[in-house]
């Protein structure tokens, strides 16, 4: 994780001029970035004059592109003391993982009976990719092939409303998957997914799903343990 002792601005690139509302979508879209990479850490107050000298541009679209923001749950208003970023709430972790496994054990549970010589193709050739990533300690590069691990199963059980759906609280979990990538944690993701690879491989619907389970319980366990150590970055 990168460290806001160091600058946290410094990702931020100096746009250039244009109409007011594009320069908004502009600021908003380069501090979500930098809010989910957490390059602008939980818990730290912004400084807007240091974002309009580094984005070369006026308050207004700082503010405003702050203001979306703040909607999305990423920042939110201090009164008298200023914006700072959101504290990741694992109360709402918690509500994104149990949607996820919700939806998600009961597709891989109809998968195991149902999944075509394709998707195991697709899945297996996925894993070997992850491996290469491991054993390469190429962190963005796994979270990618992570992403498209579950995307394969989901595209595979073909109801676009779950997609759609499992795909917001995905991305609710953003920053707090940026927390859990280290290469021990990557290690053990995946071999959970091969453990639900093999389960569905197996044809065998209740393994699929009791890994897919235990897969996704690993993510707030993980983050339980991180809280304690970075208590600052979260909110219970």
């Amino acid at each position: 994780m990168k460290s806001a002792a160091a600058d946290p601005y410094g990702a931020l690139q100096k746009l250039q001029g244009g109409e007011r509302s594009s320069l908004t979508d502009a600021v908003a879209a380069a501090l979500r970035e930098a809010i989910v990479t957490l390059a602008l850490e939980p818990g730290m107050m912004i400084d807007k004059q240091a974002i309009c000298e580094r984005m070369g541009v006026s308050r207004f679209p700082v503010s405003a592109a702050l203001a979306r923001l703040a909607t999305a749950g990423l920042v939110e208003v201090l009164p008298q003391r200023g914006t700072r970023v959101k504290p990741i709430v694992i109360h709402d972790i918690r509500q994104h993982l149990f949607i996820r496994s919700a939806l998600e054990v009961e597709a891989v549970r109809g998968l195991a009976s149902t999944c075509s010589e394709a998707t195991l193709a697709a899945l297996a050739a996925n894993l070997e990719k992850q491996r290469e990533a491991v054993t390469g300690g190429l962190r963005h590069e796994f979270h990618l092939l992570d992403l498209a691990f579950h995307e394969i199963l989901l595209d595979a059980i073909d109801l676009p409303r779950v997609k759609e759906i499992v795909a917001t609280s995905r991305g609710a979990l953003d920053r707090a998957r940026q927390l859990l990538g280290s290469p021990e944690r990557q290690i053990q993701t995946l071999a959970e997914h091969v453990r639900i690879f093999e389960a569905i491989a197996a044809r065998d619907a209740e393994a699929a799903a009791r890994a897919m389970h235990g897969h996704l319980d690993q993510v707030v366990a993980e983050l339980q343990r991180f809280a304690g150590e970075r208590p600052g970055l979260f909110e219970a």
